[in-house]
C-alpha cells in the first residue's frame, strides 16, 4: 500500500492513495473554516469507522442477516498533552434490519474487534481503550 502528499500551503496537503482517489488534509481543520479537509486525527477516526463498519455489515451478510443499513458513530478522547494521540474510542453501531438477531449483531461487532478490523487492533496495541456498543433498529 502507498500513498502521497503534496504541500498546498499552511497546513495542508493534497493526498493520493493507492487506489487513486485524491482528497486533501489540513492540521488546520479544528482552527479555521477556510479548511481544505478534514484532519489527520479525524481521518484516522474516519478509517477505523470504515474498517469495523465494513467488518460488522460483511459478517452479518455472510451470517443471512437482512441488514439494510449501518451508522457508525464514534466518539473519541485525546490526550491533553502533545502528542495529542487518542485514548479513548467509543464506537457506536446503529444496524438497521429485518428481524435481525441481537446475538448475531453482538458476534459481529466482537468479530471485528477481536480479530478482523486491523485499524482498531492497531489503535489498542498502541494503548488506546476502545469501547463498542449497538443498536438494532427494525424495519418491515
Amino acid at each position: 500500500m502507498k500513498a502521497s502528499l503534496n504541500w498546498v500551503g499552511d497546513k495542508a496537503f493534497s493526498y493520493k492513495s493507492n487506489s487513486g482517489f485524491d482528497g486533501f488534509i489540513d492540521g488546520a481543520a479544528k482552527d479555521s473554516d477556510q479548511a481544505k479537509g478534514p484532519s489527520p486525527m479525524e481521518l484516522v477516526l474516519v478509517g477505523l469507522g470504515g474498517c469495523t463498519s465494513y467488518d460488522v455489515v460483511s459478517i452479518l451478510q455472510k451470517s443471512r442477516q437482512d441488514v439494510v443499513d449501518c451508522q457508525t458513530e464514534l466518539t473519541a478522547e485525546r490526550a491533553d498533552t502533545v502528542p495529542a494521540v487518542f485514548t479513548k474510542i467509543h464506537i457506536h453501531f446503529v444496524v438497521t434490519g429485518r428481524q435481525l438477531k441481537p446475538a448475531q449483531v453482538e458476534r459481529a461487532v466482537s468479530l471485528s474487534a477481536e480479530k478482523y478490523c486491523s485499524a482498531s487492533l492497531m489503535l489498542e496495541r498502541g494503548g488506546v481503550e476502545i469501547t463498542h456498543d449497538f443498536e438494532i433498529v427494525e424495519v418491515d
